[in-house]
């Protein structure tokens, strides 16, 4: 009998001959072959047109779907209006004269890139969650029984304080307590039914991804459907209450005297539970409370800002106050629940101040794209803390460390780079992947914008490229962000101002879409606000998580609140 544990390391045989080692296949017929059978496989079907590869390249050849309406012939295009393949008869016939075609392998490759991303989101978040879900609940059922237990001890002790009149009334509470228990244990285990047959459910969702990802048959892809929505979509937490007995002391009634119990609960509490993620934060003292995302956002106030030409920039100095600027040479300070003009600061070149930021001792940062500065103001006096050669700065931002990090694009507009400073210091440049090739498009029109998440991931906006670029602490490439398919007024992603909150959410303004987006750390996309938003352009948070969006035309910003 072979070993098991070297049955893999056998040679494949040919599947005609059941003797030779394969080093032929069709990929028509998914048939392995020796080189002998070749042809007595083409004699055996000669209406199919056979394609032949070396063994290691199977399933290399995409398998047409045959037309419907004209025999024998392959679809290699497709009709996006009709949604169906067509073939080059169907073309030919002026049936599809005028509509937009798609080369089959095309759809075929969207297709299949939809589907690994969804067994990757089946197999890497939802199903560990579900399995997570699960664990809690068998968790706090073990707990449900340990601490009933020990409601029923309470109550058996202080039984034991009073004679046999009253075992009857012991045995009655008891009861209750076991048919309250009994209740919750029940409806604990109907859930979790529910929660296991999902997460085999999934294990069957994942199972089918996994084997149409194998496949090049493009009729079978084609029919896969997708029930990853549903699983996204969490259970509601049953949350349990234990009753509490109450004892008495022994005197009077004895019914009322001896003790009640009080009722027990079970609450369905729909974000109790959340999407389980495979990036770890690093380790920075104690995690910040989780909040969720409110069901509707709301604008908390609005101030008008008094700028004559456009708003672009806003900055919270702190919970009361923020800076802002736009285009003219002056940055303004107003205060946020009186909507006044604190102070008002003028570049010292006179030029406009492309982005602001603030530093952890409260100074204000510009940037002076003209005069190829980065700018602190300390006590209403400029200092130039950093003069560029060759390159002019456009976005910067503080990091959690109280280093400066500046977008920059060189004189001749073909490169972009990041580079991070301690003091006039340069301590880090980011410019390129591992591939070499450039992680920031070039030719900026407008502003590039920056910010560092939570977990020290640094954020861009690249309106270029029409993507957000995150790299970790170290300059390597985790995502790209090109905004969701259903944007709000159906136009191209266009990324401008970039902020973070504490919970590692990335929200970045889509200047076309009159919207901002909302991301998580690893990319995911979470959720649009609007609010009715005019333009926006610039943004900001503040220590409370409220959003401050800077609106380009009615220069006016908004402070929304969108977390819970």
């Amino acid at each position: 009998m072979m070993d098991p544990r070297t049955s893999a390391q056998d040679l494949m045989r040919c599947d005609l001959c059941e003797t030779a080692v394969v080093q032929m296949h069709c990929d028509t017929c998914l048939v392995n072959l020796c080189t002998a059978c070749v042809g007595k496989h083409f004699s055996a079907d000669l209406s199919k047109p056979h394609k032949i590869v070396d063994f290691q390249d199977r399933k290399s050849t995409p398998i047409y779907p045959g037309c419907k309406t004209h025999d024998k012939e392959q679809c290699e295009m497709y009709c996006n209006k009709c949604d169906i393949p067509v073939c080059l008869s169907c073309l030919t016939s002026n049936q599809h004269l005028g509509h937009e075609l798609s080369k089959f392998l095309e759809v075929f490759n969207e297709k299949m890139e939809i589907i690994k991303q969804e067994h990757n989101e089946l197999n890497d978040k939802i199903y560990p969650t579900y399995q997570d879900i699960a664990s809690d609940l068998q968790n706090r059922m073990s707990q449900l029984e340990k601490e009933y237990g020990d409601l029923s001890t309470a109550i058996t002790k202080h039984g034991e304080d009073w004679h046999r009149e009253i075992d009857k009334l012991v045995k009655k509470l008891k009861a209750e307590v076991h048919e309250m228990k009994n209740t919750q244990l029940q409806t604990l285990q109907k859930h979790l039914d529910e929660i296991n047959q999902k997460i085999s459910d999934i294990k069957d969702e994942i199972n089918k991804f996994e084997t149409a990802i194998d496949c090049n048959d493009l009729s079978k892809l084609l029919s896969i459907t997708s029930n990853v929505l549903l699983y996204r979509n969490l259970p509601h937490k049953i949350m349990s209450s234990l009753p509490k007995f109450t004892p008495g002391k022994i005197q009077g009634e004895l019914c009322k005297l001896f003790g009640a119990l009080s009722s027990s609960s079970l609450i369905s509490d729909k974000h109790g539970y959340s999407m389980k993620t495979t990036q770890k934060s690093p380790e920075t003292g104690s995690s910040p409370p989780v909040k969720q995302l409110l069901d509707k956002p709301e604008t908390v106030t609005t101030i008008h800002t008094g700028y004559r030409d456009n708003l672009y920039n806003v900055v919270c100095l702190s919970d009361e106050e923020i800076w802002t600027s736009g285009y003219d040479s002056t940055t303004k300070l107003y205060s946020i629940n009186q909507g006044s003009l604190v102070k008002s600061i003028t570049t010292k070149s006179g030029k406009i101040p492309l982005d602001i930021a603030v530093k952890k001792s409260g100074d204000l940062v510009y940037t002076d794209y003209k005069d190829r500065t980065v700018n602190t103001v300390k006590n209403e006096k400029i200092e130039e803390v950093i003069r560029l050669q060759n390159w002019k700065p456009k976005g910067v931002c503080t990091t959690s460390s109280g280093d400066l990090l500046v977008i920059m694009v060189s004189d001749d507009d073909t490169q972009t780079k990041v580079v991070c400073y301690s003091g006039s210091t340069e301590k880090q440049s980011i410019q390129f992947d591992d591939k070499g090739k450039p992680l920031y498009s070039p030719r900026s029109l407008y502003n590039r914008y920056i910010t560092e998440n939570e977990n020290l991931d640094i954020c861009v906006s690249d309106d270029r490229a029409g993507a957000v670029v995150v790299v970790n602490q170290a300059g390597k490439l985790r995502f790209r962000y090109t905004g969701h398919t259903a944007a709000l007024k159906n136009t191209p992603f266009y990324p401008r101002g970039i902020t973070t909150d504490s919970q590692s959410h990335i929200l970045t303004v889509d200047v076309n879409n009159y919207c901002v987006h909302i991301i998580d750390q690893d990319g995911q996309f979470l959720r649009y606000l609007d609010c009715g938003l005019s333009r926006p352009w610039g943004l900001c948070i503040d220590t409370n998580d409220n959003l401050f969006v800077a609106q380009l035309w009615n220069k006016h910003v908004k402070k929304i609140k969108y977390l819970q």
